[in-house]
């Protein structure tokens, strides 16, 4: 079961394609509510995707792409994850031109991806989980579609909007 809005969102930390260390707390609100942590406090769209080089999870990080501003601002930052490695997200990342972190779920296989209740233990990959997480690291909105559906970008504008 998928983590419920207004859950605070299970911290994690993962590497980028690049290798970089991510952590959901670097986004955070500092403890006294200045807009600290290391990039300053930040909403995250965290999207989970089964996996890179495939037609609907393309379709929807490519979308993302185009619509980069929306989610990669001052107040807003996307992190996708995928239980592939780093090695195929990087080139995943270069062919689709994608300049945010792709986050690799991929050792302990999957974990982060339990943690969120988004993990496939059949198919041994994510589901198509969004969460978006408040600067105070409390999940906000969600949704989760199974492995062939596709998201509507527009569902997340306006959940950042509403923030």
């Amino acid at each position: 079961m998928a983590i419920e809005v207004g859950a605070p969102a299970p911290d994690f930390e993962l590497k980028d394609n690049h290798g970089r260390t991510v952590r959901l707390s670097d986004f955070r609100r500092s403890e006294d509510g200045a807009e600290g942590g290391a990039q300053g406090g930040k909403n995250v769209v965290l999207l989970f995707y089964p996996f890179a080089f495939t037609g609907v999870c393309t379709g929807e990080l490519c979308a993302l792409r185009d619509e980069l501003p929306s989610f990669v601002n001052d107040d807003t930052q996307l992190l996708a994850v995928s239980n592939d490695s780093i090695h195929t997200l990087r080139v995943f990342g270069e062919q689709e031109g994608l300049e945010y972190p792709l986050l690799s779920d991929f050792w302990p296989h999957g974990a982060v991806s339990r943690a969120y209740g988004v993990f496939d233990e059949e198919k041994g990959c994510a589901v198509r989980g969004t969460f978006i997480i408040d600067k105070d690291g409390v999940v906000r909105w969600t949704v989760v579609n199974g492995l062939p559906d596709a998201r509507d970008l527009d569902e997340y504008v306006k959940a950042l909007a509403a923030l």
